[in-house]
């Protein structure tokens, strides 16, 4: 009996553990991965003007009510920079931002229902009128949570711990959707879906991959993403009710697999 081919599915996910474990969670469901890391961390410094990187960590400030981080990522540098959180609430967007405050050795005193920018706008919104509200995150991170905070009354300050960049390398997956050998793609960020795009031009095949991409399965983390994609011409078919990579991944393939196997 001759083998059903396995489908393709490229994940987008910086290059360390998360790849790793993307790489994992897409086998253990009967794909075949391609790591295509669109993101690569580049942490800031404090007063790096001259962008030589030697002018110290960044860390949360440590006079506010209130600290939110955003990311796993933003946690381990804060950590590594010896932030030290005091009396203030921690806010945490999604159980993997809360783990690794955990681990770090942080209390987490608040994870909104909805793992989203809007999810925790709408749990301290009753909360932060005339609190001095810290966010701590990369330098791509929307404004959505920001502005509402900012309307809910807070007194609101960014601190950008890390800038998130494309790797030179990246972009095998374009190639395979531009050839239509790509059956499903992973977006986690809005920046994915830039970057995925910025290395197709790259490669000269941007409208042939975004072709590909329409006639393959495309999952979007959340909202923000879903927008990215569809503004630049791809559609999306999947939007996980919960922003998690794993419902992501196996509501992609899952999503994928009856068109694969017609």
């Amino acid at each position: 009996m001759r083998e059903e081919p396995r489908l393709r599915v490229a994940a987008f996910r910086p290059a360390d553990d998360r790849l790793d474990d993307a790489v994992e969670l897409i086998e253990s469901l009967g794909a075949d991965p391609v790591p295509d890391p669109m993101l690569a961390v580049e942490p800031a410094a404090a007063g790096d003007i001259d962008g030589d990187g030697d002018d110290g960590p960044v860390t949360p400030r440590t006079d506010a009510d209130y600290v939110v981080l955003t990311s796993k990522t933003g946690v381990e540098l804060a950590a590594e920079a010896g932030w030290d959180s005091g009396e203030a609430t921690v806010c945490a967007i999604g159980e993997s931002t809360a783990a690794a405050l955990h681990e770090a050795g942080y209390g987490v005193d608040i994870i909104p229902a909805e793992y989203s920018s809007t999810g925790l706008v709408e749990t301290l919104a009753g909360a932060v009128d005339g609190a001095r509200v810290e966010v701590a995150r990369s330098d791509h991170g929307s404004a959505v949570l920001t502005d509402g905070l900012e309307a809910a009354g807070a007194y609101v300050h960014e601190t950008v711990l890390y800038r998130l960049v494309r790797p030179p390398e990246s972009g095998e997956s374009t190639e395979l959707a531009a050839s239509g050998d790509l059956d499903a793609a992973l977006f986690t960020s809005s920046l994915t879906v830039e970057h995925f795009l910025d290395a197709a031009a790259e490669r000269g095949v941007r409208e042939a991959a975004v072709d590909g991409l329409n006639e393959a399965t495309v999952g979007a983390i959340g909202e923000p993403t879903r927008e990215t994609a569809e503004a630049a011409g791809i559609a999306v078919d999947v939007v996980p009710e919960q922003a998690d990579f794993e419902a992501l991944t196996c509501e992609t393939v899952e999503a994928a697999a009856p068109t694969h196997h017609e």
